[in-house]
């Protein structure tokens, strides 16, 4: 195949224009697309052992850790099994914290395994209350409370903080998802007591899908190392901790990808890690301004809303399947609705990774015309207004 018959192929695959404004997967940036293309080595030569360590490095203040970090093959989903697989033996008692999709998926996960599963249920928009957890951990002792830190199902963000402080002096593990926030949300994940954090390589850290990023405490290990009776081959972390050691992972790793986050780590650290959280903190709010000047109210409280999901609630008579259809058929921009509980009563954009103000501006002039074009009465220009006073520096609404 030539250039020409590539370039053809190619664009029957991605549409001319197409843009992904999902939140997650995310746009991959040519210096991380580049990388991606780099020739494979041996996954167990010095070459990709310098890319392992390299990756380690620069991830740890994105974490806050000091605390052995794994690579695994995966989705997020795979990260959460494997957290949960690596600490809990049938029957333990687990408490999810359950406030979207994916505390859903953590509550599955843990019957899945048998586990004996309680959950503190918090209504999908409203975020968790730290004191309604405090009442569920005085009645029963848990092996471990597992959280989602940023619901992407519906943009709220967990104190995991205060979670932590609950947790703080006990032999309870905190498992913490932070798939759609680590890299756009800060995390500190030894000040705030997380012994088990899962994130992935599709979201705010700028890769295809593919790579799970696991960090786990000293407490954490300790549990893992002694659990006899938990059935695991391919997650086992004592098999990642032990290949660690030589610079390894213990299966086959996902080398592109291993590459591809090297580069895109090294781009935010030339940023740098505040700039990184702080960008997204600030195109999160331009987006949910000019939302709201749309007329599209925002489904999470203000103190608890995502720096990277952006969930808006439709107007009275229209589908959110309906916007998201109308926005590809016109301008082949692909953005989300929500599958489950608030199936065509939201959309959700992501602000993650490589963000910008003039992807922001885009994305409402876009929106305006969708919601035009589908009878809703929008005042011309007035999200992209709102959004441009937010990146001059006004106020976030």
């Amino acid at each position: 195949m030539n250039a020409d018959q590539f370039a053809a192929t190619t664009a029957k695959l991605v549409p001319s224009g197409y843009r992904l404004r999902l939140p997650g997967p995310t746009t991959v940036p040519e210096r991380v697309r580049q990388a991606l293309a780099l020739p494979l080595v041996s996954h167990r030569g010095p070459e990709f052992r310098h890319v392992l360590a390299d990756c380690m490095s620069k991830l740890r203040p994105v974490i806050g850790t000091r605390a052995d970090i794994f690579f695994i093959g995966g989705s997020g989903t795979a990260g959460m099994e494997a957290a949960l697989v690596n600490v809990l033996a049938p029957d333990d008692p687990v408490l999810v914290v359950n406030c979207g999709q994916f505390g859903e998926r953590f509550v599955s996960i843990g019957r899945e395994l048998g586990a004996d599963v309680d959950q503190v249920e918090v209504a999908w928009g409203e975020a968790p209350d730290p004191a309604a957890l405090a009442a569920r951990l005085k009645a029963k002792r848990y092996r471990a409370v597992a959280c989602v830190h940023n619901e992407s199902s519906t943009g709220v963000v967990t104190d995991i903080a205060a979670i932590g402080a609950l947790l703080a002096g006990t032999d309870t593990l905190l498992i913490v998802d932070s798939v759609s926030g680590l890299g756009g949300i800060a995390m500190r994940m030894d000040e705030w007591g997380v012994d088990i954090l899962v994130a992935a390589s599709q979201k705010c850290l700028m890769c295809p899908p593919g790579l799970v990023v696991m960090a786990v405490s000293e407490k954490a290990m300790a549990v893992i190392e002694k659990a006899a009776t938990v059935p695991r081959f391919y997650f086992d972390l004592r098999r990642a901790k032990a290949a660690g050691k030589n610079g390894e992972t213990a299966f086959t790793p996902p080398v592109s990808l291993a590459y591809g986050l090297r580069e895109a780590l090294t781009m935010m650290h030339e940023e740098s890690v505040a700039q990184v959280l702080q960008r997204h903190s600030r195109m999160a709010a331009a987006l949910q301004a000019g939302c709201i000047a749309l007329g599209l109210a925002l489904l999470p409280p203000p103190h608890a809303i995502s720096a990277t999901v952006t969930v808006a609630r439709v107007p009275d008579g229209l589908e959110g399947s309906a916007i998201v259809r109308q926005m590809y058929a016109q301008y082949k921009t692909v953005i989300a609705g929500q599958r489950t509980k608030l199936h065509n009563k939201v959309i959700r954009l992501g602000t993650m990774g490589a963000i910008t103000a003039p992807d922001v501006l885009t994305d409402l002039q876009q929106l305006e015309d969708t919601l035009r074009s589908l009878g809703q009465p929008v005042r011309a220009g007035a999200g992209t207004q709102a959004a441009a006073a937010v990146l001059a520096g006004a106020e976030r609404y």
